[in-house]
């Protein structure tokens, strides 16, 4: 690539589409066509189910394109192959809102996150069916909202969240030790854009207390998974897993300390890869290309 001009102007190009001869042959080329450099591409065949996934993050050199102009020449190449994509300008921040309940290690860490730059999200919202956490979500200057939940108000509470997420036009929900089981019609409507930190190495120890079943079964690790947020609890598609090493020493309080640095950077690496396109939901699985 010719760094000369380091100024121009970097894209993110993310697709999927049914595998056939030609795309990554289509797609170079275009770019070609665009006067454009490739800075680095990822790609997946999926064969079993003859799936393609690619992620292609690229500079528009000599005279710029612009993002519009870049969609509006590349729809030809997508309605050829049937693909489902998305263009954006590198580094284009996604407007998150986050939910937490009473534990707040999840929270302050991507509060920390996003404050230093590590994350490409603006936080623009915290909302919480506890007060607890109103003054360090306002000290970061984010707007808090306690939207309280009990069996008898559930669905005006979940009306309340949906009104957060569309007026403050939220792109991802993030589920940061929010206690809370969700509808199936708030599931529905955050479907693929909602994601959620469960305190085990899921499949195994669903549901409460997943440390204390861990503490009973004598495992030797413990560990957190990041999930897109389904209408099965902790069924999910898994985006991200982190695990420790424990023993025969961990009593279920030691276990519980030992998880929580997993569940932080589970739930932040599975953040950052949704924002940055680097997730591509394949069924009750994902691909991540990294």
């Amino acid at each position: 690539m010719d760094t000369s001009n380091s100024s121009a102007p970097e894209y993110v190009l993310t697709l999927d589409c049914p595998e056939t001869r030609g795309i990554v042959h289509a797609v170079s080329g275009f770019l070609l066509e665009q006067g454009c450099d490739i800075l680095e591409s990822k790609q997946f065949d999926s064969q079993p189910d003859d799936h393609f996934f690619m992620r292609i993050h690229f500079a528009s050199a000599g005279d710029p394109a612009t993002l519009e102009s870049l969609s509006d020449a590349f729809v030809p190449v997508a309605e050829k192959f049937g693909m489902h994509w998305e263009l954006r300008r590198q580094g284009t921040k996604r407007r998150v809102l986050i939910m937490v309940s009473k534990f707040e290690h999840c929270l302050n860490d991507l509060l920390f996150r996003a404050r230093i730059g590590e994350l490409p999200i603006d936080i623009v919202g915290v909302a919480s069916n506890h007060p607890d956490h109103q003054g360090i979500v306002e000290w970061h200057g984010i707007p808090f909202s306690h939207i309280p939940v009990t069996a008898e108000t559930k669905a005006v509470a979940e009306d309340e969240l949906l009104k957060l997420v569309d007026g403050l036009d939220v792109e991802l929900v993030v589920l940061a030790r929010y206690m809370q089981v969700l509808s199936d019609n708030l599931t529905r409507r955050l479907d693929g854009r909602a994601i959620n930190i469960h305190h085990s190495f899921l499949p195994s120890f669903k549901g409460a207390k997943p440390y204390h079943q861990a503490h009973a079964r004598g495992v030797k690790t413990v560990g957190a998974t990041a999930h897109y947020v389904n209408a099965e609890l902790d069924e999910g598609p898994i985006i991200a897993q982190q695990v420790v090493e424990v023993d025969h020493t961990y009593g279920p309080d030691e276990l519980v300390a030992a998880g929580r640095d997993t569940e932080c950077k589970a739930l932040s690496n599975a953040v950052r890869w949704h924002c940055e396109g680097r997730v591509f939901l394949q069924g009750n699985r994902t691909v991540v290309l990294r």
